[in-house]
């Protein structure tokens, strides 16, 4: 039997599943539950700001440094993966870090973009003074290019949730309950 270690600490884990609720929630509503949609987006706004703070000066595994890798490295680890011989990693992966990544600067456009369509279109909200007064034009343009960043988001996260469960069979170890108690096998 293996013994187990805590690898992500209590801020990861329920920035991870807050994030997981506030981007669906944002996702799943719109034009019908606008109110509900541009809080959860506030939200995912805010949880992505505090989690890069805590990227540089939380614990071992929290910290960018610790998941950052080359792209010839995440390009190497995602080789390996598929050939079923990828190295583990107690922390997250060079293809795992690389998805932190990817995702969170997929919400963050998507937040940025967000507030200044709903600035332009609902004159609300902390970029309204700059939105405004945007012409029809740029209004469709704001709203488009929201929509768009939003089916991205659909698609970065189907990737990052085939990439768990694929890593999770390859190395015999299932990422989905670790990401709740925090605890993985010892390499």
């Amino acid at each position: 039997m293996s013994e187990d270690i805590r690898v992500w600490d209590i801020f990861v884990r329920v920035f991870h599943w807050s994030l997981v609720v506030t981007v669906l929630i944002a996702l799943l509503t719109e034009d019908d539950f606008l109110s509900l949609h541009v809080y959860a987006g506030y939200g995912a706004g805010l949880l992505i700001m505090v989690r890069i703070v805590w990227g540089v000066v939380g614990p071992r595994h929290a910290r960018f440094s610790d998941f950052i890798y080359s792209p010839a490295t995440v390009i190497g680890y995602l080789r390996d993966l598929r050939k079923k011989s990828a190295i583990r990693y107690l922390g997250h992966s060079p293809a795992g870090g690389a998805m932190v990544i990817v995702l969170m600067v997929v919400v963050l456009l998507n937040v940025v973009t967000g507030l200044a369509t709903y600035g332009a279109e609902e004159h609300a909200g902390p970029l309204a003074a700059y939105f405004a007064d945007s012409g029809h034009f740029t209004r469709n343009l704001l709203e488009e290019v929201h929509e768009t960043l939003a089916s991205a988001l659909w698609l970065v996260i189907a990737l990052h949730v085939a990439g768990v469960i694929y890593s999770s069979f390859v190395h015999r170890e299932n990422l989905v309950p670790a990401m709740f108690t925090g605890m993985k096998r010892k390499l």
